[in-house]
């Protein structure tokens, strides 16, 4: 798999699935993750989620598993740190570090009210000739990657109406859902939710990037939902996501910490 393509199945899989857990007050849930292509398992990831009262902090890891191994070793972490409001998750701060063979890259996003109001990217991000540059307003009312899908519903219809805002310390993407199915999820019974999703990049990235332009205009994504106890939060259980090279699986199985 070329590394651009499995960087932005990362970031992909990252928008959809990392989020672990249910928000009952001072407990503790372990998420485990796997994101597969062609069948095989190409990465693998643990996310730990505590939850007291409004308040929730998650900590994971992630790391290239199977083929993608042998090709190119990929490793890294995530932390957030944020409260539950009436729409979801706001986030206060986001930190993800990632090393993919010799490269290595820091990102620290810290929010106010769900705005960003500072980004640190170490290595600082290169300046590029062509670039569609962060506009003013682009970074208000956004999630970062882990937070950006667990969403608060009064019901499972409200869940496929809603345009997921993330902004990854770099990129600003839309994830736009369209319903598909009510149940029709093994094990979670009837409550479960399939969206459809359209990936809708908004800024800061190259207008020529091909494997971009395939997300956004041919690739099927589908993204499944489920309850998280009575909380009323719907996350991501499990989606498939088609890129240039094939489609990439992302599958969650949550255990109780």
């Amino acid at each position: 798999m070329a590394n651009h393509s499995r960087q932005t199945a990362y970031y992909l899989a990252a928008c959809l699935l990392f989020s672990a857990g249910a928000a009952n007050a001072a407990e503790i849930y372990t998420g485990e993750y796997t994101v597969s292509y062609l069948g095989l398992p190409i990465a693998r990831s643990t996310f730990t989620s505590t939850f007291n009262g409004d308040q929730v902090r998650i900590n994971g890891s992630v790391s290239s598993a199977g083929i993608a191994k042998i090709f190119d070793s990929t490793t890294g972490s995530s932390s957030f740190a944020g409260r539950i409001g009436p729409q979801g998750v706001i986030p206060a701060a986001f930190n993800t570090s990632y090393k993919s063979g010799r490269k290595s890259q820091r990102t620290s996003i810290t929010f106010a009210d769900g705005n960003v109001v500072k980004t640190v990217n170490t290595p600082p991000t290169k300046k590029r000739r062509r670039w569609i540059p962060l506009r003013a307003g682009d970074l208000s009312a956004v999630s970062d990657p882990i937070s950006a899908t667990l969403l608060r519903v009064k019901s499972p219809a409200e869940i496929c109406t809603r345009t997921i805002k993330v902004y990854d310390g770099e990129m600003r993407a839309n994830v736009v859902l369209g319903h598909i199915s009510t149940g029709d999820v093994p094990g979670y019974g009837d409550e479960a939710v399939t969206c459809s999703a359209k990936f809708v990049p908004v800024s800061g990235y190259r207008p020529d990037s091909s494997s971009l332009a395939y997300l956004k205009n041919q690739s099927k994504i589908t993204i499944a939902f489920a309850p998280l106890g009575k909380t009323g939060i719907y996350a991501p259980v499990y989606a498939t996501v088609g890129t240039k090279i094939g489609t990439v699986t992302v599958t969650a199985r949550r255990t109780k910490g």
